[in-house]
C-alpha cells in the first residue's frame, strides 16, 4: 500500500508550532546514506519514518485525531511521533509533562511502548538527558525514553554513532546500556536489514555493548520488519555465533508485546515471533507480562529494568532449555 495515498491531509501549524514542524522528507533515509538493498526493505523503513513524521507534524497541527486514520500497523509510529511532538511542546513551554500525560491517557493509551519511544526522540532533538515526573510516567516503560533517544541521537549523527563508535557525554552509566538498545534498533535501519551487514557493525563495537545492540536488532527486525523468513533465521545464527541469541529474543518478545497491545498483530511480527523469540506471539509477549508482574508494582529503578529484561531472557532460556 502506498502510504502518501492514505495519509490524510493536515491544515498546517501556526506560530511556534510551524518552526517546529517537519519536513515529510525526512523520512527518506537514502538521504542519511543508509543502506538500501531492495525496494521492499527501503519501503518498510521509510513508510515508518514517514508515519512518525505524519504523527508529529499532526500534532503540531493540533489534529493528533487523525493519526487514527492511518493504516493500522502504521499507527505505533504515528504515536511515537506524536509523544515526540508533545514531549517537544512540553519542554519548550515547561508545561511539566502536560500534553505527553494527556496523549498517553487518551488516544494514545494503546501505544505505550511507542509514545515512550517518542519521547526519547524529543529529548535527542533539543540534546537534553531524558528525565520524567515520576507522577506522569510508567515506573519501567518510561526508561524506554532512553531508547528512543539513543535511536534519535544516532539517527541524527550516523556517521559518529555507526562510524566512530562513540557515546554521548551527557549521558549516566545507567543511561548508556538502553542508549545501546536504541541505536541497535537504528543500526537494522541503517543496514537495511540485512543480517550479515547488521552482524558486522555490531561486531564492530567493543564486546560489553553488544549484547544491547543485539536486544535493539531483535526489537527492530518483530516491531518494523524489513526482512524476509529465511534473512532471520540467518540473523538467529548470527547472534548466537556472537553469544547474544537471548538478547534477540527478548529484544524481538518486546516487540511483539508491543504490537498486541497496540492492536492487530502484523504479518511481519508473527513471522518473527516463531524464528527470534522461537514461541509464537502470544507466549512470547507473555513472558513480558510475567516478568513485570514478577518485579512488583515499586519498581522503577534502571536496575529493576534491567531485571524485567533479564527475567525475560529467562524464559526464552527454559522455553529453549539452554
Amino acid at each position: 500500500m502506498d502510504q502518501a495515498r492514505t495519509e490524510p491531509t493536515l491544515s498546517g501549524p501556526r506560530g511556534l508550532r510551524r518552526l517546529l514542524a517537519k519536513d515529510p522528507l525526512e523520512s527518506d533515509l537514502s538521504r542519511r546514506r543508509f543502506r538500501h538493498r531492495g525496494a521492499q526493505s527501503r519501503t518498510v523503513f521509510t513508510r515508518s519514518e514517514r508515519s512518525y513524521v505524519f504523527g508529529y507534524n499532526a500534532v503540531m497541527s493540533q489534529e493528533a485525531e487523525k493519526v487514527e486514520e492511518i493504516p493500522e500497523d502504521q499507527r505505533p509510529f504515528a504515536y511515537e511521533g506524536a509523544a515526540a511532538a508533545c514531549t517537544m511542546l512540553d519542554l519548550l513551554t515547561l508545561t511539566r509533562g502536560r500534553r505527553l500525560h494527556e496523549l498517553l491517557a487518551g488516544p494514545a493509551q494503546h501505544h505505550r511502548h511507542a509514545a515512550y519511544l517518542g519521547a526519547g526522540r524529543a529529548y535527542a532533538l533539543l540534546r537534553l538527558r531524558p528525565v520524567w515526573g515520576a507522577r506522569r510516567a510508567h515506573p519501567l516503560l518510561r526508561w524506554l525514553a532512553v531508547d528512543g533517544f539513543g535511536f534519535q541521537w544516532s539517527l541524527s549523527r550516523a556517521d559518529r554513532m555507526v562510524g566512530e563508535r562513540t557515546m554521548p557525554d551527557l549521558l549516566t552509566r545507567a543511561h548508556c546500556a538502553v542508549f545501546d538498545q536504541g541505536l541497535g534498533r537504528l543500526l537494522w535501519y541503517h543496514e537495511g536489514g540485512a543480517p550479515d551487514d547488521v552482524s558486522a557493525r555490531i561486531g564492530g563495537y567493543a564486546i560489553p555493548r553488544r549484547a544491547d545492540l543485539w536486544s535493539g536488532v531483535g526489537f527492530a527486525a518483530a516491531y518494523t520488519g524489513g526482512a524476509e523468513a529465511h534473512e532471520l533465521w540467518w540473523l538467529t545464527e548470527r547472534a548466537g555465533a556472537d553469544g547474544f541469541r537471548a538478547y534477540l529474543a527478548q529484544g524481538c518478545a518486546f516487540a511483539v508485546a508491543a504490537r498486541l497491545r497496540s492492536g492487530e498483530l502484523p504479518d511481519h511480527t508473527a513471522q518473527a515471533a516463531p524464528i527470534l523469540a522461537g514461541a509464537g506471539p502470544e507466549e512470547a509477549a507473555s513472558w513480558t507480562d510475567r516478568a513485570l508482574i514478577a518485579l512488583g508494582h515499586e519498581a522503577h529503578t534502571h536496575e529493576d529494568f534491567q531485571r524485567w529484561q533479564s527475567q525475560i531472557r529467562g524464559s526464552w532460556t527454559r522455553r529453549h532449555h539452554y
